[in-house]
């Protein structure tokens, strides 16, 4: 059902699909770059085509009564932007979980973590899939071509700067509905310092 509702909406709204999911089960989907709250919509129209359960992280204002029950059926995970380190401990937790019982897991970050332009992307994304061993997948939703879909996987190897090249290269040439408001993709240097050895 959902499948079928995926491939209404999409044709309903004029977009499109290019690839396919990746064959790994488990991976952090960065989604950027993130400039507008339809993001959303468009990224689960895209996941259910696909016939892809995903979570997804959104601030936690967003989960009040009565949104709130509706957003966490749909795959919502809670955000409060103050307790990063115990969030990437949870999440981490959550693939090993996943892991062990050979389950598909997969988390959707927007790296900017707002949706405004910021100078740096926030590195939880990065050190959960370090911690949790897994990789990095882009997904992304281009507004100029009406476009939605998957881009590089990124092994994370502990060399931020390559890593974030890789990443960097591909999402530059994405145009989200509001390009002013793309952020730069680049950690903060102390983000970078206290990645997981």
């Amino acid at each position: 059902m959902k499948q079928r509702i995926g491939a209404w909406g999409l044709r309903l709204t004029r977009w499109k699909t290019d690839g396919r999911p990746p064959e790994v089960r488990r991976y952090v989907a960065i989604a950027a770059p993130h400039t507008t709250n339809w993001d959303l919509l468009y990224l689960l129209l895209h996941a259910w085509y696909h016939d892809m359960p995903i979570s997804w992280l959104g601030k936690d204002t967003l989960f009040r009564w009565p949104a709130g029950p509706v957003l966490r059926a749909l795959g919502g995970v809670p955000v409060e932007r103050d307790s990063k380190s115990g969030l990437v401990r949870s999440l981490t937790d959550r693939f090993h979980a996943a892991a062990a019982d050979d389950r598909r897991f997969v988390l959707v970050i927007p790296p900017e973590g707002t949706r405004r332009a910021r100078a740096y992307w926030k590195s939880g994304f990065y050190e959960i899939a370090r911690a949790a061993d897994v990789p990095i997948v882009c997904i992304y939703l281009d507004y100029e071509r009406r476009v939605g879909g998957f881009g590089p996987t990124v092994e994370v190897t502990g060399d931020v700067d390559a890593d974030l090249t890789t990443i960097r290269d591909f999402v530059t040439g994405v145009r989200g509905k509001h390009p002013e408001m793309a952020s730069t993709v680049a950690f903060r240097p102390r983000d970078a310092a206290d990645a997981p050895d």
